[in-house]
């Protein structure tokens, strides 16, 4: 056995099953220039493509494209559409539009949001305001 002047052990392998230098520890790993899938998706969304808006002719790139198609159905009331472009805008102003992401509001709460209406509907009225603990009240229905 040879005299070795190094350590050996966690992380330190003995020299002569390291890698030899210029060699790669993965030689048929990805090769060099092949795109990953969000190299690929920006290269194709950054393509300009041409189109007529009012009669006239402008170039902008497929990304402002697909932007300027979805806000287009969500102005028309697509209701997916508006809400993919709500969860977007709360996604890149950071939250901005608020920190919980768009829901539909469960039962309990369009109660609570009936009750509160209510209540602000009575106030301007100048009418004594009803008492929000009993649901008959709020109902119509007879005990």
């Amino acid at each position: 056995m040879s005299e070795r002047n190094y350590d050996v052990g966690y992380g330190k392998p003995p020299k002569q099953s390291r890698f030899q230098k210029g060699r790669s520890g993965n030689p048929k790993g990805r090769p060099k220039g092949s795109l990953n899938v969000a190299t690929a998706l920006e290269r194709e969304l950054n393509q300009r493509v041409t189109i007529k808006e009012n009669g006239v002719s402008r170039s902008i790139t497929k990304f402002e494209a697909a932007v300027k198609q979805l806000v287009n159905k969500a102005a028309s009331g697509e209701a997916k559409a508006i809400q993919f472009l709500m969860s977007m805008l709360n996604v890149s102003n950071g939250g901005a539009l608020g920190d919980a992401p768009l829901t539909v509001p469960s039962e309990a709460d369009r109660a609570v949001m009936a009750s509160m209406l209510l209540r602000f509907q009575t106030q301007t009225s100048h009418t004594p305001t009803p008492n929000p603990s009993t649901k008959e009240a709020s109902d119509g229905q007879e005990p």
